[in-house]
């Protein structure tokens, strides 16, 4: 294979995953700075933070994991750029509020200050309220899938993926338990909320807009991206213990000092580190029956395991 302009691969010679990733980071900016309302249109200082918050920041995993699925199923760009805006505007009005004082109360984000710091808690606030609404709209506003069912279903995956039963219900669950120890059954439950439901509606929205997987391929599909959506945690509690806040673009060690549950307090660092190889091999595994059309989901797999920041 090699890489179209538009980022996704074509027959030809297999280009390097770091050039892969560059060319959909690269195409994500553009597509997110269309799709967020222009600067200096009223209300200007929302709009300006609405872009403050999302723009020129972040590594982009679940738009890369949502145009690797929709590699694997052969969907076109355009549709894939726009479902990952979706799920990245929902990413970003997470971050926005987890910052928030009355949340984790933090300064540092993508190595900027944090919307509310930079801007005040009342926009930090609408921030967030502002980006969860543009996901919806866009989702409904362009053509994603060719049966108006599965668009409809893409629609539902993302509102129960960012909801109650996903990460606004693992976020109350985290916030319940500071200040005490979980089991490890307890905080896989917790973060496949928290920070799985995210990833996993990332992928599946990625392989809708593309041709429909049979049944037993789609559960593949499904242990891959559970396995991909827990390490991610996994290593996120990992570097907030071992790395610094120049690399991390965020305050670290903030997780053990707030008595947050997590998986390296449950566990220590060292089996917390074998944990997610064990993961990647999972995840591997499941992507075995799709061979080289699930190339770019392998290597994510093992960017998001073998990280540093």
């Amino acid at each position: 294979m090699k890489m179209s302009e538009a980022g996704v691969a074509t027959v030809g010679t297999v280009i390097p995953f770091a050039g892969w990733m560059g060319s959909v980071q690269a195409r994500m900016e553009r597509a997110l700075a269309r799709l967020l309302p222009a600067p200096g249109i009223s209300p200007s200082r929302l709009h300006d933070a609405m872009r403050y918050a999302t723009l020129e920041g972040g590594k982009r995993v679940r738009p890369l994991l949502c145009f690797g699925a929709g590699e694997l199923a052969g969907a076109l760009p355009e549709r894939l750029e726009v479902a990952a805006c979706a799920v990245e505007m929902i990413h970003a009005y997470s971050l926005v509020h987890d910052d928030l004082p009355c949340m984790d109360d933090d300064v540092l984000r993508r190595g900027k200050p944090t919307v509310h710091i930079e801007y005040d808690e009342a926009t930090a606030l609408l921030v967030g309220d502002a980006l969860q609404s543009l996901a919806f709209q866009l989702l409904a506003e362009h053509r994603l899938a060719d049966d108006p069912a599965v668009q409809l279903e893409m629609v539902r995956a993302l509102a129960v993926a960012s909801g109650s039963r996903g990460m606004a219900g693992g976020q109350q669950v985290d916030l319940e338990a500071t200040g005490r120890q979980l089991t490890v059954p307890e905080l896989e439950s917790m973060h496949i909320r928290k920070t799985g439901a995210l990833i996993r509606a990332a992928v599946m929205l990625g392989a809708a807009c593309g041709a429909p997987l049979e049944p037993d391929l789609r559960a593949r599909l499904d242990r891959y991206v559970s396995c991909v959506g827990l390490a991610f945690q996994v290593v996120d509690d990992v570097l907030d213990a071992d790395a610094s806040t120049a690399t991390l673009g965020k305050t670290a060690g903030k997780d053990s000092r707030s008595g947050k549950a997590t998986f390296v307090s449950a566990m220590g660092v060292a089996r917390a580190r074998e944990f997610t190889e064990e993961l990647l091999r999972e995840a591997h595994a499941a992507l075995a029956p799709f061979g080289e059309r699930a190339l770019r989901l392998a290597e994510l797999a093992d960017f998001i395991v073998r990280r540093k920041f």
